[in-house]
């Protein structure tokens, strides 16, 4: 048994019950699981492992609800820059579907390690197409070399242009192999055990590019087998429009009519949504992770978070993909997250009769997000709507994922009268030190599980040739 000992944060955030927030605090942990919290007093002396956080904030480790790893090979990409959504997607397939295995790889373990850098431990990547040989194994051995905990979906798309889809026919698959591949993920990688590392999803990637009958078939599945499932939904305005001429149902109905809201079950998106939608997700359990950056950069709207909060909806944060964002930094999207539901005060009217009053007035002051309850999406928010009980906070029997900001760092001069809310109103630097399950990912600031450069290097030739598929 291996045992770690991280003392003397200038501030360590629990996240627990009582949202401690302890001054000189510390952890101890046996095996990736804490044992002990509190300040250092009141911690053993010594560890296999010490870590001295003199000088940081330490948070528990952030939570990433929605990801496709894979698009970090086409980041940028001038002919998808100035785009919505369908049109976006539409300029991608392709070159998404000419990934190779080793592509796939190093766009995850650069994904992963920019998450890492970003005090991010926890990462749920939607994989969904599997063309010219790639499979989710290629994301589940990447995940392992780099050391970061990991839930993966075997996603799929099935419903191709011929037949009234979105995505063109040579990318999409035959669902009885999509049933039958998902099985086998199942079988050989999900670990349903507190602490697991890895845990698969099923994911049929939305409303426009799977049929009716594989939405149904993936549930049943995913329930026979005990594993969660997840898709996009209500996500543009155009998808609403996909399903109301297609089935004759806005998208959270349609999904009610496949069986699909349920507490096993979480969406990415969830912006264009109404009141009564906004109760069935509460009512049934489902959750919803909200990933702003993407929603803005595509034009796509500004989901109800503070709503959905209100309602008793679970709410987690995701970077969606890096060709939609296009980064990963998960403790950057909780400062936007926060951001934009105040920006989304001013564009819509207040609650209750009286439509006249302003942004200023008090009894709007529960429409503001704060920082607390930003830094909470991207902890327990993330580890809800994953099933997680286990990660999310720090606090005796969870898992030992957490990160460390330097204060003296430059972002943070002269906002030390509350280093946690500064943690997201100033802006977000990059981890000194990111643990998983007891194991440094990143120390002093640098990845320490990989060589980063060199994955980098690899990566840009993979990138680079799909970008000259694109020209």
């Amino acid at each position: 048994m291996t045992t770690l000992l991280a003392r003397n944060a200038t501030v360590l955030v629990t996240m627990d019950g009582t949202r401690r927030e302890i001054a000189g605090g510390g952890l101890f942990a046996r095996d990736g699981i804490i044992e002990q919290v509190g300040p250092g007093e009141s911690l053993p002396a010594t560890a296999d492992e010490v870590i001295d956080l003199s000088g940081h904030v330490v948070l528990p480790g952030l939570v990433n609800a929605h990801h496709h790893l894979d698009q970090v090979l086409t980041r940028a990409l001038p002919v998808a820059q100035d785009i919505n959504l369908f049109r976006w997607l539409t300029a991608h397939y392709r070159l998404w579907a000419a990934r190779t295995p080793e592509a796939s790889r190093t766009a995850t373990l650069v994904g992963l390690a920019e998450l890492a850098l970003s005090g991010c431990t926890t990462c749920f990547d939607h994989a969904y197409m599997f063309r010219n040989g790639c499979r989710v194994d290629d994301q589940i051995g990447a995940a392992r070399e780099i050391g970061m905990r990991f839930m993966v979906s075997r996603g799929s798309m099935s419903l191709g242009q011929s037949k009234g889809g979105l995505p063109p026919d040579e990318c999409v698959e035959d669902e009885d192999d999509i049933l039958k591949d998902s099985e086998r993920v199942i079988g050989a990688y999900h670990d349903a055990a507190p602490g697991a590392m890895l845990q698969i999803a099923l994911a049929p990637c939305s409303p426009f590019s799977v049929t009716p009958g594989l939405m149904r078939d993936s549930a049943a599945l995913a329930r026979a087998k005990g594993v969660r499932l997840h898709t996009h939904l209500a996500e543009t305005i155009d998808e609403e429009r996909f399903t109301l001429e297609r089935f004759g149902k806005r998208p959270v109905a349609y999904m009610e009519a496949l069986g699909w809201l349920g507490d096993d079950v979480w969406f990415a998106h969830g912006v264009h949504v109404n009141d009564h939608e906004i109760g069935c997700f509460a009512a049934t359990g489902a959750g919803v992770c909200h990933c702003p950056s993407s929603n803005m950069r595509l034009a796509s709207g500004i989901a109800p978070v503070m709503k959905y909060r209100r309602a008793g909806v679970k709410v987690g944060l995701g970077v969606d993909g890096s060709a939609s964002n296009d980064g990963n930094n998960l403790l950057g999207e909780a400062r936007q997250a926060m951001l934009l539901a105040r920006l989304q005060i001013a564009l819509r009217p207040p609650e209750g009769p009286d439509t006249t009053l302003s942004t200023a007035d008090p009894s709007r002051d529960h429409e503001w997000m704060s920082a607390r309850q930003a830094l909470e999406l991207a902890t327990l928010g993330g580890a809800a709507v994953l099933g997680r009980s286990d990660i999310g906070a720090l606090e005796p029997g969870r898992c030992a994922d957490f990160f460390a900001l330097r204060l003296d760092d430059v972002a943070f001069a002269g906002g030390l009268a509350d280093p946690v809310a500064a943690a997201l109103f100033c802006t977000p630097g990059r981890a000194a030190f990111t643990v998983v399950h007891g194991r440094p990912v990143v120390a002093h600031g640098e990845i320490v599980t990989i060589d980063l450069p060199a994955v980098v290097a690899e990566h840009n030739r993979h990138a680079a040739r799909l970008a000259a598929l694109a020209e």
